[in-house]
């Protein structure tokens, strides 16, 4: 009898404590904003003898992994004078307000952090040449909320190739 009354109690206190590991992993995972993907349009700087100024177009998609903490590929577009670069890292964003209901803030500041490749093309008269490199950014910016699902902000980054960026982006936040 006092085993059966063991067994039971060890079954009960077993389910209780996974119980209690799954429900605030469920509680977390409505916690999270979903998805977002955003366009981004700006101003990057390389040194250069001085600084050279360019253009840059790009976009990025966020899946967020906790409430503040998103992941996601970013791909960018710099045109110059005789030349180009692509970009493409990976970013972790970290949010440095929680949402709230699973909904971003009206304004959310955040820092942000990348890593990948950095292609340059380079046209010559005698043949083009393509340089493909490692490449980090790293830096921080403000989004805010213009609807239920749109979002825009602003943000600046440092970068390999010893470039400063600031661009504007507009984005969706899907559920």
């Amino acid at each position: 009898m006092r085993r059966s009354f063991w067994t039971k109690s060890a079954r009960a206190g077993g389910a209780l404590a996974l119980l209690t590991m799954l429900l605030p992993a469920k509680a977390i995972a409505q916690d999270r904003p979903g998805p977002a993907a955003e366009f981004s349009a700006g101003w990057v700087g390389f040194a250069d003898d001085g600084v050279v100024g360019e253009g840059v177009v790009g976009g990025t998609v966020r899946w967020y992994v906790s409430p503040r903490v998103s992941v996601g590929p970013e791909v960018l577009f710099i045109d110059g004078s005789n030349h180009s670069h692509f970009v493409l890292t990976g970013n972790v964003t970290f949010d440095l307000r929680s949402p709230v209901n699973a909904k971003p803030r009206a304004i959310t500041p955040f820092v942000v952090a990348g890593g990948g490749l950095f292609q340059t093309r380079e046209s010559f008269r005698q043949a083009p040449f393509t340089s493909t490199e490692g490449a980090f950014t790293v830096g921080g910016g403000v989004r805010a909320r213009a609807g239920e699902h749109v979002t825009f902000g602003v943000d600046s980054r440092i970068g390999w190739e010893l470039h400063v960026r600031v661009n504007g982006f507009v984005g969706m936040q899907f559920d």
